[in-house]
């Protein structure tokens, strides 16, 4: 039988595995053992390890869950019982915990280890009691207060903030559930006070956050019919804080049905997606509701853009949404077709539709195959169809096209709809022309419609342009002819309009942009303007000269309106160069020459000095707090493509290892760390890119400060792979470098994050610098245990291959190999050199080269090699001693010019070593 088929042999090995430090290889090959093994006892002892090996991993509920499974066997093994009381330990499930640490205690009664953990349990508990107690007596003095009617209203408003602060011990939020709090809240939502139903709101969000059964019962209790009418009240902090209320009730749902248990209390609950349906249900009722507030329906559009699509296309269940489409499609399209100007439909915010095209969207890439979006068509077309008023059609179909743009062009392309757009266009009344214009522009930038638009509307445009008296209408006009007339992208030889009518067209749109006594829509459209013109470098190099433009559009960045955050990144990409751009191959450059092809061009002023200013400009002009804002935004229009553009930016502010002090202080740091863990994929690159950079040349404690220096590792981690280029890879690993040598708990997260096999593989690439990068990397990881336990495993060639590198003729590589060495041979580490001079046969020439070498720093890597091995052991200080080491030795003794006092110190000490191992006489020394 070979050994991947004989449980006792992977059992072995994940026991050796163990040892070595390597957890999650033993986790694998207990696990394979597990679906081997035939017989109870055997499956018990490997459930024992296994549980073992989850403690290590902090996976606690596994541990528990293991420990349990070998106890069903054997209730008498002592070893799995203890793995369990501290499994039940660290979930804080204390009483479970006393009382297999008590079992423990009875059956070994003299083993030291079961009888601390009883006395830590105790007094633990003990605390928890207390604590208890004492909650209990202020969860009731809060309640007296507050039905306390005849009470001061300030009182009572500082008692219902206190019930907040104690909802967020899980002490407290079990005394409040357990003393009828949530009746108690039920009434507080009643309020007129506004800060006492913030209060009780939030109190909510504490019972509920990470509690799957509290949440279950409060959602019954509650209903939602209340929650969804507080949230569509109207003030919109309150709106805000029962929308943040929905969505960790959501959460703490849906996490919960991923876990096998549900509750801390371990109680056998039901499923909870009837709960999670009727939620959703009552969310699609407020979308057309006339008594919700526009606030209240982007809370509902926000949380179904949040709970409804899948996380992962890995995961074939998209249930939900096909329910969502078929029970609420036709509300979300109501909502869409909205035209705000007239009054015969539901209240909207300026980000209301822009809220509903991402949900569109969503839904639709949520869709598997064909069949399904074919329905999800024939839906939008049926209600477009069954409008009456064409006006509703055309803004229903403009809402689409900025969505799921596929299903737009198929309602565009319906009889007659093209032909309203046009009609309408040419309308006296500015609300028909400004809902059609918008369409129109929506449609030029899809392929399918953008050439008929070129022909058949540039002109109807230009005349609205001209000829309009009102600013609403000429502006979207001029965002028309923007579109149309940036098809060309960057490229410069691709021109749609004559010379300097792009230069025109933005000096207009600044205009308009820093025009205030505009609404905020018209200026947003300004900004969609310049986010097409601004392909035109000439373009570019005036608006970034426009202080009083850019601050303008900073500000609208911060608004209240979130629809205008892609066009702001949008322009900045372009201003800052940010995009990706694919060098041409020389030879078939020439090749298209020669075959009479379109061969793209550069702008003159796309020139690296260029951007480079204009990177200036707009740093100068407070770029990166306008970058913050966008990035704190709650608001679908904050979509995967928008923050991409936002990480772009951001990698381009801090290129210049000068300018990226000024992006940390104003908060850049931390906002790149969401835009790297949340984000489209290049996104998510491009940030983490960014971080990088940062961790290299800024003090990582100072940039990231607090706990937030350990939500880095994750991204720089991300960028060790084969997608991402070698500048990439370089750039993690001197990040990472930086944040191991820092402390023991920044170089255990990256250990967590199973960086140290990506870092040893980066150790073999051919790239001098990337290779040396690693290196270095591993030579500060290497401060850790389970990293220096990894050199020392039987049949490693780690140590081998550092020996070797320490002999390379790379400067920085040798110093890295050396100073690793110089760590891994520490007297501690003694087993070590009993095996080193097996690892090579050229270990002792490659020490005396170092020994011999000009550069200080491997002089003194060398010696303190030296000095650590012969410390160690007696048989390899006879080796060195009888090599030339022993001369070289003597001469850095002496010192000398420059021979630095530290190197001659140790090199005095290895000879003394020497002479009190009698291996040379101190008459040598002198």
């Amino acid at each position: 039988m070979s050994v991947l088929q004989d449980p006792a042999a992977l059992r072995e090995e994940g026991n050796s595995l163990f040892k070595a430090g390597d957890i999650e290889g033993a986790v694998c090959c207990y696990t394979k053992a597990l679906k081997l093994s035939d017989t109870q006892a055997e499956r018990a002892v490997l459930h024992r390890n296994r549980s073992a090996c989850y403690l290590k991993l902090e996976e606690y509920s596994k541990a528990e869950a293991d420990a349990s499974k070998a106890l069903d066997t054997d209730p008498g093994d002592v070893k799995a019982r203890f793995r369990r009381a501290q499994a039940f330990q660290k979930q804080n499930r204390l009483d479970q915990a006393f009382l297999d640490a008590q079992r423990c205690a009875q059956l070994e009664p003299n083993n030291k280890a079961f009888q601390d953990l009883l006395r830590q349990l105790g007094a633990q508990i003990q605390q928890k009691s207390a604590q208890l107690n004492s909650t209990d007596a202020r969860v009731q003095q809060m309640f007296s207060l507050l039905l306390d009617s005849s009470a001061k209203d300030s009182d009572r408003q500082k008692a219902a903030q206190n019930l907040v602060v104690l909802s967020r011990d899980e002490a407290g939020a079990e005394q409040i559930f357990r003393n009828d709090g949530v009746k108690l809240l039920q009434k507080l939502l009643q309020s007129k006070l506004e800060d006492v139903v913030l209060s009780a709101l939030r109190t909510l969000v504490g019972l509920c956050t990470g509690h799957q059964s509290r949440t279950m019962a409060i959602v019954n209790e509650l209903g939602m019919e209340q929650l969804c009418a507080v949230m569509g009240a109207g003030a919109s902090t309150v709106c805000l804080a029962a929308c943040h209320l929905l969505q960790v009730m959501f959460e703490a749902l849906t996490e919960g049905m991923k876990r096998e248990i549900r509750g801390k209390d371990e109680a056998i609950l039901p499923e909870p997606s009837k709960e999670l349906r009727s939620m959703l249900r009552h969310l699609l009722e407020m979308l057309p509701a006339a008594n919700v507030s526009g606030a209240g329906r982007d809370g509902a559009i926000n949380l179904l853009v949040k709970q409804v699509p899948r996380k992962s296309l890995k995961n074939p269940d998209n249930s939900l949404t096909l329910w969502v489409i078929d029970q609420g499609l036709t509300k979300i399209l109501q909502v869409a077709g909205t035209v705000p100007e007239l009054s015969d439909g539901p209240a909207l915010t300026d980000n209301t539709q822009m809220s509903c095209s991402v949900l569109l969207s969503k839904l639709y890439d949520d869709l598997n195959g064909d069949k399904e979006r074919e329905n999800f068509y024939k839906l939008c077309e049926e209600y477009v169809h069954g409008l009456d008023a064409k006006l509703r059609a055309i803004q229903t179909v403009s809402v689409l096209l900025q969505g799921p743009s596929d299903a737009g062009n198929r309602a565009l392309e319906m009889s007659g709809m093209m032909d309203a757009v046009i009609s309408l266009c040419a309308s006296e009344d500015v609300t028909h022309q400004q809902v059609a214009v918008e369409a129109l522009i929506h449609a030029a930038g899809k392929a399918k419609r953008a050439s008929f638009i070129t022909a058949n509307g540039v002109a109807l445009l230009k005349d609205l342009y001209k000829k309009s008296e009102n600013d609403r209408i000429r502006v979207r006009a001029l965002v028309g002819l923007c579109k149309l007339g940036s098809a060309g992208g960057t490229d410069f030889s691709m021109k749609q309009f004559a010379e300097g009518s792009t230069l025109r067209l933005s000096k207009q749109c600044r205009k308009w942009l820093r025009n205030e006594s505009l609404p905020p829509t018209s200026r947003r459209w300004s900004v969609e303007g310049l986010a097409y013109l601004t392909f035109d470098a000439d373009v570019k190099e005036d608006f970034v000269e426009d202080k009083e433009a850019l601050l303008a559009m900073f500000e609208l960045a911060k608004s209240e309106d979130k629809t205008v955050l892609f066009a702001v990144g949008s322009t900045l990409v372009n201003c800052t160069n940010s995009y990706d751009v694919e060098k041409p191959d020389p030879q078939m450059v020439e090749l298209a020459k020669y075959a009479k092809q379109h061969v793209p061009e550069e702008h003159p002023k796309d020139a690296p000095s260029y951007v480079e200013k204009r990177l200036s400009k707009l740093l100068e002009a407070g770029v990166v707090s306008a970058l913050v804002c966008m990035v704190k935004q709650e608001s679908p229009a904050l979509t995967d493509p928008c923050k991409e553009s936002i990480a772009r930016v951001f990698l381009a502010l801090v290129e210049r290892q000068e300018d990226r002090g000024t992006v940390v202080a104003q908060g850049g740091g931390k906002a790149l760390i969401p835009l790297a863990s949340d984000n489209s994929s290049v996104g998510k690159i491009k940030a983490a890119q960014a971080l990088a950079k940062i961790t290299i040349t800024s003090n990582p404690e100072i940039a990231f400060p607090g706990e937030r220096i350990y939500e880095v590792v994750r991204p720089l981690v991300s960028l060790l792979n084969l997608e991402c280029t070698l500048l990439q890879n370089f750039e993690a690993l001197m990040g990472l470098t930086n944040l191991a040598g820092i402390s023991e708990r920044l170089r255990q997260k990256i250990i967590k994050e199973k960086a140290v096999p990506k870092v040893e593989g980066y150790m073999f690439e051919e790239h001098d610098l990337v290779r040396a990068s690693a290196t270095e990397c591993m030579c500060n990881l290497i401060l850790s245990t389970e990293v220096q336990k990894l050199y020392l495993a039987t049949g490693s060639d780690r140590l081998k291959l550092l020996v070797l590198y320490s002999g390379e003729e790379d400067e920085r590589l040798r110093k890295a190999a050396a100073g690793t060495l110089a760590m891994l041979t520490a007297e501690q580490l003694f087993p070590l050199f009993l095996f080193l001079s097996l690892q090579t046969t050229h270990w002792l020439e490659i020490l005396q080269a170092l020994l011999l070498s000009e550069i200080t720093d491997l002089r003194h890597r060398a010696v303190v090699i030296v000095h650590n091995m012969m410390q160690a052991d007696k048989s390899l200080a006879e080796t060195l001693m009888e090599s030339e080491a022993m001369e070289i030795l003597s001469v850095l003794a002496k010192g000398g010019e420059g021979t630095p006092d530290p190197v001659s110190k140790i090199a005095q000490n290895c000879l003394s070593k020497a002479v009190e191992y009698g291996i040379i006489k101190s008459s040598q020394v002198s």
